[in-house]
């Protein structure tokens, strides 16, 4: 498909307007979206197109596609070009409901990469609310994980070496594994209720560089540690999200007197 000039009924860039060109850009584009002159799955003009077409350069482009992709309606597919994405749901937090989970609930696919695994002796942080002398020994899991093959969160769990015996013998490289699927299936170990703080800070040069964010950069962050029925510490979580890939929900409300 060729596109020769904008688009009828969208406006054109105006060089005198108070607002960046990227960010005119930017709202036409997400205007066309909107209308539908774009929908879900087609594909836009390329780079070269819309700068032919809007009169503007390409580093004005790319920043107008960077802010629609990080806002979840544009994705780059390499090699296909830019299309239109699905609008993306909000993610509930669930303590006892795995990542592999909410992302299949949500019909989407989960991906990871593990990023380091070992067995270490754990800090008072760690043993303390997993109910462990200082210095026991704790499995620790770092892993990236993806929704539709795009990272949207660094987790990092920790859980006692005793409660599930040669985990890391487990190829935790291939595929996609789900942790609390492998204590359900391998141990019997069934979280069932926990708590969780949610926060925000900046991200680190390493979680920016995961989640293919620019510093400064925010990340939202989550903070859990699960429970058994028997109300024994199963593992302690700690999660730095993507904060447009991966927006979080809360549901809440009033009890009655």
């Amino acid at each position: 498909m060729q596109f020769k000039g904008p688009l009828g009924g969208t406006r054109l860039i105006d060089r005198n307007h108070p607002d960046p060109l990227y960010v005119q850009l930017r709202v036409i584009l997400r205007d066309q979206i909107d209308s539908k002159v774009f929908a879900v799955n087609d594909k836009i003009p390329s780079e070269r197109e819309l700068v032919e077409m809007y009169g503007v350069s390409r580093i004005t482009v790319r920043q107008a596609i960077k802010d629609l992709e990080n806002l979840g309606f544009l994705q780059t597919r390499a090699g296909k070009g830019i299309y239109v994405t699905e609008p993306k749901p909000t993610y509930e937090i669930e303590v006892v409901r795995s990542f592999t989970e909410t992302a299949q609930a949500n019909n989407r696919k989960p991906g990871m990469r593990l990023l380091n695994s070992a067995i270490i002796q754990a800090d008072l942080d760690i043993a303390r609310p997993l109910s462990l002398p200082a210095g026991s020994n704790v499995v620790f899991l770092e892993r990236l994980r993806f929704l539709d093959d795009l990272p949207v969160v660094v987790q990092r769990d920790w859980f006692a070496e005793a409660i599930a015996p040669d985990i890391l013998d487990i190829d935790w490289t291939s595929g996609n594994r789900s942790l609390y699927a492998e204590f359900n299936n391998r141990y019997g170990i069934i979280p069932t209720r926990g708590q969780s703080t949610l926060s925000a800070r900046l991200a680190s040069e390493l979680e920016a560089n995961l989640l293919q964010l620019d510093l400064p950069a925010a990340v939202l962050t989550l903070d859990q540690i699960s429970y058994d029925n028997e109300y024994r510490p199963v593992n302690v979580s700690a999660m730095a999200y993507h904060p447009v890939r991966y927006p979080l929900s809360l549901t809440q409300f009033r009890r009655r007197d």
